[in-house]
């Protein structure tokens, strides 16, 4: 089933109305998917302990410039894992004032069940839809987030 836009007679551009529109109700409706999920971790959660499995420990300033964030949100947003036991402060041999983050055994086991539960969701939603499909949907959307990655770079220039 398709969710129509709310027609914009002021548009003269349908195509891109309703794609803006689906993108908008894209990103609630996962959200809203999410929330229904035991323990579900938040987006930045997410994101912060997936950066930390894929290349290891990191301070707060390289995490921030890898998840294109500030150093103060990778704070706040890192806090609430610590607090959890997901993530720990780990000394950096080469200087010791300096302290990064480190993905825990329990953080690296709450991250799979959250991958294993995305991947269940995802797989469910697409399970009528041929794997041609399936896999032009991901090399899209893809090529969509490494176009909002881009525009958002030009944008700090």
């Amino acid at each position: 089933m398709t969710t129509p836009s709310p027609h914009d007679p002021g548009s003269n551009d349908p195509l891109h109305t309703q794609l803006q529109y689906q993108v908008a109700l894209f990103a609630r409706r996962m959200e809203q998917a999410r929330h229904g999920a035991v323990g579900a971790l938040d987006r930045a959660g997410y994101l912060l302990l997936d950066h930390l499995a894929r290349h290891g420990p990191a301070n707060v300033k390289a995490l921030a410039e890898a998840l294109g964030i500030d150093s103060s949100t990778v704070t706040r947003q890192a806090a609430p894992l610590v607090r959890a036991d997901l993530v720990g402060r780990v000394p950096y041999p080469a200087d010791r004032r300096t302290v990064r983050l480190a993905l825990t055994p329990l953080g690296g086991r709450r991250l799979a069940e959250v991958r294993a539960d995305r991947e269940e969701l995802i797989r469910s939603l697409t399970a009528d839809w041929p794997s041609e499909e399936q896999r032009a949907f991901c090399r899209l959307l893809a090529r969509f987030n490494d176009s909002l990655e881009s525009y958002s770079t030009d944008r700090k220039l």
